[in-house]
């Protein structure tokens, strides 16, 4: 063989190398867990970037929904400890603290104890990557919430399948370390329409619902959010009040926040905190 021969098989084959690493992506950066407790899934970068200020409210400032909340608690104690524990699901109102809870409940816990759990945030339209992640997350001694905020699936989208394997864990099952929180409005998380769809096309209409309607079946916890009283409401706003120490009498308080409320159609939690923000800016208060 030709010395000319050899070199351009040499290159067609560093060619060849060199397009299989692009196609296969980055490899995974190594996760500095030290960095933070939070941290948010970068599925392009392969990476966990930890995040240096978390948004995120203290637990007592979260009222009016008290049963789950102590249900949400029990079951990430429980899962800090290196016990049993759910995956979670929450649904329900929009702006009745969801989220919130999920971030102020792994901060409260990680105080008291004195653990590093950490809370990895992964994006709903990066769902599919999940099986990538949980290959980085199973690596780690670290006991880890894997939350997904305003987790729902459209027409036609079949990442919730990716979903239902993360969650099963196929044949490994979930990692021990690993829980999953999510948060919805919806509590099958798919569309009404989408659902009767498949029932409406399919040879075995009722197969194809169990198919869609068991991803939720995957939370062994439902927590239901519904919306607030007018009192639940006014114990918000009176709380945002009293912690950040905006001294203002209560009764025009309590006027304010319910024209407030009047303006935005709705009282929630989220109405409660939006009042609170623009009550401090007018009093000239960061909080």
């Amino acid at each position: 063989m030709s010395e000319d021969v050899l070199n351009a098989i040499l290159a067609e084959l560093k060619r060849l190398s060199n397009a299989a690493e692009r196609v296969a992506g980055p490899a995974p950066a190594p996760v500095l867990w030290d960095a933070g407790d939070c941290f948010v899934w970068n599925p392009e970068r392969h990476n966990l970037t930890p995040v240096s200020k978390v948004n995120r409210v203290d637990l007592s400032l979260i009222r009016g929904v008290d049963h789950v909340k102590s249900i949400l608690h029990d079951n990430t104690d429980r899962f800090a400890e290196g016990f049993a524990a759910n995956n979670v699901l929450l649904w329900g109102a929009r702006g009745m603290g969801k989220s919130s809870l999920v971030k102020a409940i792994h901060a409260s816990i990680n105080e008291a104890r004195g653990k590093a759990m950490k809370l990895v945030e992964v994006h709903r339209e990066d769902i599919q990557t999940l099986p990538m992640l949980m290959d980085i997350l199973k690596a780690t001694n670290h006991r880890i919430i894997l939350f997904c905020d305003d987790l729902s699936f459209d027409n036609d989208d079949t990442s919730y399948k990716s979903l239902k394997a993360a969650l099963d864990g196929g044949v490994e099952g979930r990692p021990e370390n690993v829980i999953f929180y999510a948060t919805s409005n919806r509590r099958h998380l798919l569309p009404r329409n989408m659902i009767e769809n498949e029932q409406s096309t399919a040879i075995n209409p009722s197969e194809a619902v169990e198919e869609k309607v068991s991803l939720s079946d995957r939370f062994g916890l439902w927590l239901g959010f519904h919306k607030c009283s007018q009192d639940d409401y006014l114990a918000m706003v009176d709380g945002y009040a009293d912690y950040f120490k905006l001294e203002i009498e209560r009764e025009k308080l309590h006027f304010e926040a319910l024209e407030w409320a009047t303006t935005r159609g709705s009282r929630s939690g989220r109405v409660a905190w939006q009042y609170i923000q623009d009550l401090a800016g007018r009093m000239r208060k960061s909080i």
